[in-house]
């Protein structure tokens, strides 16, 4: 099996790194083009036997399953160009959000699903959001999260909580990172200590903390509460945190979701002329 990828940069490129470095794919079976040839051709020179394409048509033209690894106002034209490659039995996967399955079975005559990655896979860790077009059948799915499965733990969610559900898997990471950052400040300014082993703490903390969740038996509530001793220093912390940050996480992903509806907006436009419900 040939699996292709359109788009080298960020999560293309850790989708492909992944995928080898875990053995799921071997670099022979791996056909990469980018906008930017030469950063395929970076790519085929670490990963000897993967094939750097002079074109996203020849990546459709030579693989099973094609990844779409581009920006949103991109896929239009990406798609366009790769029409005329695709058959009814290849699988053509999106990795982004704002991109909808009604948007690529328009277009593609062939069985497409989403996949949304998530930068803990780089790790072999983490969640990848599964969404499923119309076309594919029972064993498609099973394959396609059996190739996932060495890079992450994929998740079958419905399209409609594709926002949600990639706030917080794919982009959790940069919340969470951005709040341990501002631990790590607040810990250098208050108290002095020095920022290398504030970070090193941190980091430990949250990797500690995300096994308690995932392996201890604990949710987010009962961690809390068990760590916490009323009327103790954990408890007192907590209460200014509640206080201050009461609001902040229903902005949060009201600001995200704002984007991603102006998003689907223009590519509806893109796809269909004019937007549709």
């Amino acid at each position: 099996m040939k699996v292709g990828f359109i788009g080298t940069g960020s999560m293309g490129t850790v989708l492909i790194e992944s995928f080898i470095r875990s053995g799921a794919i071997r670099p022979s079976a791996v056909v990469a083009a980018n906008r930017s040839h030469e950063k395929a051709v970076r790519l085929a020179a670490r990963y000897p036997g993967l094939t750097a394409a002079g074109s996203n048509g020849e990546v459709a033209a030579a693989c099973d399953l094609v990844f779409l690894c581009v920006r949103p106002l991109s896929f239009k034209s990406v798609i366009d160009e790769i029409k005329p490659y695709i058959t009814a039995d290849q699988i053509v996967i999106s990795i982004t959000s704002p991109v909808l399955l009604k948007h690529l079975e328009s277009a593609l005559p062939c069985k497409v699903a989403k996949v949304i990655p998530s930068i803990t896979n780089e790790v072999q860790s983490g969640a990848a959001l599964c969404i499923y077009g119309e076309r594919m059948n029972g064993e498609d799915r099973t394959s396609l999260e059996r190739l996932l499965s060495p890079i992450s733990k994929p998740i079958r969610v419905a399209e409609s909580y594709t926002r949600v559900t990639s706030d917080i898997s794919s982009c959790g990471p940069a919340f969470l990172a951005y709040f341990v950052q501002k631990l790590i400040d607040a810990a250098v300014q208050v108290a002095g200590m020095p920022r290398e082993e504030a970070t090193r703490l941190a980091s430990e903390t949250l990797l500690g903390t995300g096994k308690l969740l995932n392996e201890g038996g604990y949710t987010p509530e009962s961690l809390r509460q068990r760590v916490a001793v009323p009327g103790g220093i954990i408890e007192a912390g907590l209460e200014l945190m509640e206080r201050e940050l009461e609001t902040t996480f229903v902005r949060l992903l009201q600001a995200t979701h704002a984007k991603y509806d102006e998003d689907v907006e223009k590519i509806d436009q893109l796809f269909f002329g004019s937007i549709i419900d």
